[in-house]
């Protein structure tokens, strides 16, 4: 297994979204104290829009020249869900799934590892925000407009390790924090992966 480059083994990271005419862009910066940054940005993240296929490319720079890792989905549909690896070049790191049936009323993902165990579960941190959303969302013409946190739990053997939490700006903004993951369970290329498929592949 090839090493994993230092300034992607941070604990936390800003997960911007950048408006963009034809494809989602995502900018992810690790963070020190707050929300000050550590460096400069890790990773740059390109999802084609009304891609038949996911397949979402995490790039070390802007102009996309150097490829980190990937989201591939694993299939075009799936009853159960939708099931995505993720690559760092041929090499499987970990696997995302988003279980249609458990995230009928709170939102669900289970995280995996390079050889198909499960690591994690991420999982809308408040049932009642989740079950307001998903009525809000109904409301015709301004549902998209009233604000309601989309936050996560990232949880390890049922235990808290970490969250997602949204900014309410223009554009979508988070916060990945993974400072109680000490024992690293989560490869933090796969969290970074999570991180932009709770955006951009929610409804998929």
């Amino acid at each position: 297994m090839a090493a994993v480059a230092a300034e992607l083994q941070y604990d936390r990271f800003m997960v911007d979204q950048l408006i963009r005419p034809i494809a989602n862009l995502y900018r992810v910066t690790p963070l020190a104290a707050g929300e000050a940054p550590a460096g400069p940005p890790v990773a740059y993240v390109r999802q084609r829009r009304l891609a038949i296929k996911e397949d979402i490319r995490f790039y070390a720079d802007e102009s996309e020249t150097q490829e980190l890792f990937r989201i591939a989905a694993r299939s075009v549909f799936d009853i159960g869900g939708s099931r995505y690896d993720v690559f760092a070049g041929d090499e499987r790191i970990g696997y995302l799934w988003h279980k249609l049936k458990e995230s009928l009323v709170r939102t669900t993902w289970h995280v995996g590892g390079a050889n198909e165990e499960e690591v994690a579960i991420a999982r809308e941190r408040s049932l009642v925000g989740a079950v307001l959303r998903r009525v809000i969302d109904f409301v015709p013409d301004i549902g998209g407009w009233i604000p309601i946190p989309y936050n996560f739990e990232f949880l390890v053997d049922g235990r808290v390790v970490g969250g997602m939490d949204r900014k309410f700006q223009l554009r979508d903004r988070y916060v990945l924090d993974l400072s109680g993951d000490a024992d690293r369970t989560i490869d933090r290329r796969v969290a970074i992966a999570l991180a932009i498929a709770l955006d951009a592949l929610q409804n998929r």
